[in-house]
């Protein structure tokens, strides 16, 4: 390998995504000391509440809180279909002899060689599939707590509450994870035009989530006093 074609895939890709990760590493630490800033750990209060709550009267709940789950099992399901079914793009593209790659190859910066191109597409393939992964994990989670949720309660019932908070964080936890995962990828996918596109897009999608992950300061003191008069 010559330096001077794989400098710019080398330093702009991986630092793409060591910031992608530095910042959900430090989100996840927000949401471990701090989990009233961030959308997720107002998130999980209300998921601690809602669970006890729907199940102290199940027999008038039971249809909303099938309902509930049932639109998180289509979310997921949603995305668990897209991931797969770019995954099988990905691989026509891969087996196709389409002459509109060579045109790409010319028009780009960074490196064209086949060991390039196949590191892209692999890279892609095992993105997409671990967010496949992790969301038909989620929608194995959520299947579980339907039918937990809804069975007879007593004193030696094993399925408590917090049991289903637990399986309910799991799912949710899962879902995030598939997430991210798939918008990672998606400015991997810039990776076939150039490295330069997809260290643009990690930039950009790192601000988006921060904006969209966080809570402005007036709403994080208002869930607090909340807190505060339930206690």
């Amino acid at each position: 390998m010559e330096w001077r074609k794989y400098y710019m895939d080398l330093m702009l890709v991986p630092l793409g995504l060591v910031i992608i990760l530095a910042y959900h590493v430090w989100l996840w630490h927000k949401i471990r000391t701090q989990p009233f800033t961030t959308i997720f750990g107002i998130d999980a209060y209300g998921q601690h509440l809602w669970i006890p709550a729907m199940m102290k009267d199940i027999e008038k709940t039971n249809i909303l809180v099938v309902q509930s789950l049932r639109y998180l099992i289509m979310g997921s399901t949603l995305m668990a279909t897209k991931s797969v079914l770019i995954c099988a793009g990905l691989g026509a593209v891969i087996t196709s002899t389409y002459s509109v790659k060579n045109a790409i190859n010319d028009s780009v910066f960074g490196a064209h060689g086949e060991y390039v191109v196949a590191l892209k597409y692999a890279t892609l393939l095992a993105t997409f599939s671990l967010s496949f992964l992790c969301h038909t994990l989620s929608i194995r989670f959520l299947n579980q707590m339907s039918i937990l949720i809804c069975t007879p309660q007593d004193v030696k019932s094993m399925v408590t509450p917090e049991y289903l908070t637990e399986l309910l964080e799991r799912a949710t936890t899962l879902n995030i994870v598939g997430n991210r995962l798939f918008y990672s990828a998606l400015s991997l996918i810039l990776w076939i035009f150039g490295p330069v596109l997809t260290f643009l897009a990690s930039m950009a999608m790192v601000l988006i989530l921060y904006n969209l992950d966080f809570v402005a300061g007036n709403a994080k003191s208002r869930v607090e006093d909340a807190i505060q008069n339930d206690i």
